[in-house]
């Protein structure tokens, strides 16, 4: 296949590269500024422009759309008009590129986020949930509507709704090593909150699925199995680095650091979340629990 990325250099499209030229494909990467590689196309998501000769000429089997502004920082108002303007903006630039070629690529893959379905405590969680409410949900109703010119274009278009990526490469496990491997490790307020997730690895197979299975259309949840509490994370997070995790991280200061509002939305907010969709087309996951995805990630 001939696949076109967004992000390519973050720590899921680096990975997801890696994996496409494993195995045999062509890869090329959307560029701010000159491209430099023979597949490589220029953009810019924020002004909407992209080089549509470039993109016709690439004659691209499928386009994934990894790009967005981190979500890591205080949310203030002009970080919270650059996550959502990013994630829409560039978008919108491509479903309606894609949708102007003659020739159109099969496949338009675009990253979402769990963070659609806000605060639901136990409630089980599926693709056919109604979205919940927040700042993160309505991003993620905004970017996942952006891809609507492309689907009505006749492009296969999918969604595959994130949950927290477990990897030493980046991410929030990658945030956390330091701290548990000094012991300071432990529960973020009542650790009773559902927290969704997903192993680097295994995002990367299903991505590499998405890619091949026509049958993969719509909203896609991106996350585990088995539902696992921010108190199993913590527990087997500690067994693995082998130290204690007794003492409940102080909330306070996580918010003085990070924000009060990201705090609360991706580590207080509770989702127990399902891979329904996967589920239902035989996905044979190879981490079902999140120890089993946390013992990987490390090795690795």
């Amino acid at each position: 296949m001939r696949i076109l990325i967004s992000g390519a250099h973050g720590m899921v499209g680096t990975a997801l590269r890696e994996a496409l030229e494993q195995r045999g494909d062509d890869v090329g990467a959307l560029v701010r500024g000159t491209a430099s590689g023979p597949l490589d196309v220029a953009w810019d998501p924020a002004q909407g422009t992209i080089d549509q000769a470039a993109l016709a000429a690439g004659g691209f089997d499928a386009v994934v759309h990894l790009a967005g502004e981190p979500l890591l920082g205080r949310w203030t108002d002009s970080k919270r008009e650059a996550i959502l303007h990013s994630r829409v903006s560039g978008t919108r630039t491509l479903a309606q590129a894609l949708a102007g070629l003659d020739t159109k690529p099969q496949a338009f893959l675009v990253a979402s986020a769990v963070g659609i379905y806000g605060n639901r405590g136990d409630e089980l969680l599926s693709e056919e949930s109604a979205p919940g409410g927040g700042f993160l949900a309505d991003v993620v109703q905004q970017w996942e509507a952006a891809a609507d010119p492309a689907r009505e274009a006749g492009i296969r278009t999918a969604h595959l709704r994130m949950a927290a990526v477990l990897s030493t490469r980046g991410g929030a496990l990658k945030e956390q090593l330091m701290p548990f491997k000094l012991g300071l490790g432990g529960r973020v307020g009542s650790g009773k909150q559902w927290m969704p997730w997903i192993g680097l690895d295994e995002c990367i197979r299903i991505w590499l699925l998405a890619l091949d299975d026509d049958r993969v259309t719509g909203p896609v949840n991106v996350v585990g199995p088995t539902p696992a509490r921010n108190v199993d994370f913590v527990k087997a997070l500690g067994q693995q680095l082998h130290r204690p995790t007794l003492l409940p991280v102080p909330v306070p200061a996580l918010k003085l650091r990070y924000g009060g509002d990201l705090v609360d939305e991706m580590l207080l907010y509770s989702q127990k979340i399902v891979p329904s969709r996967l589920e239902g087309l035989d996905y044979e996951f190879e981490d079902r629990t999140i120890n089993r995805a946390i013992a990987r990630a490390l090795d690795s």
